[in-house]
């Protein structure tokens, strides 16, 4: 029985998992739509690759590669994806490393845009 609720636990998460990168990117230059910090607690538990939270201001991840060309080359995939969906990270390209940072600077901390543009980097990999 345990195994069970342990599956539907699984397939509930993926579910809600998927759902962030189904969303898109909504405008927000007004400034409007800060996250609090037990909403972002939630949407925390939503993104799936081991992103990081610095403080409540700051979504952070690093994506290891072989060499500088598959950095690069990933590089320009979550920039195409940001354009797309008009919501810009800061990346730091270097060796064999990519460092992603989201953060609405409109709105001076977090916002549900981070999180989304967060799942879809996620399906890059």
């Amino acid at each position: 029985m345990r195994r069970f609720y342990s599956r539907m636990k699984d397939i509930t998460q993926a579910s809600v998992k998927t759902d962030l990168a189904n969303r898109t990117c909504q405008s927000c230059e007004s400034g409007e739509g800060r996250l609090t910090a037990p909403t972002i607690k939630t949407l925390m538990k939503q993104l799936p690759g081991n992103w990081k939270l610095k403080g409540t201001q700051l979504l952070e991840k690093t994506y290891k590669f072989r060499d500088f060309q598959q950095a690069l080359a990933f590089t320009n995939q979550v920039g195409a994806l940001a354009e797309e969906q008009e919501h810009h990270p800061d990346i730091l390209l270097t060796y064999g490393q990519v460092r992603i940072q989201l953060s609405t600077h409109h709105a001076k901390g977090l916002t549900e845009n981070d999180f989304i543009l967060a799942a879809k980097i996620n399906e890059l990999e």
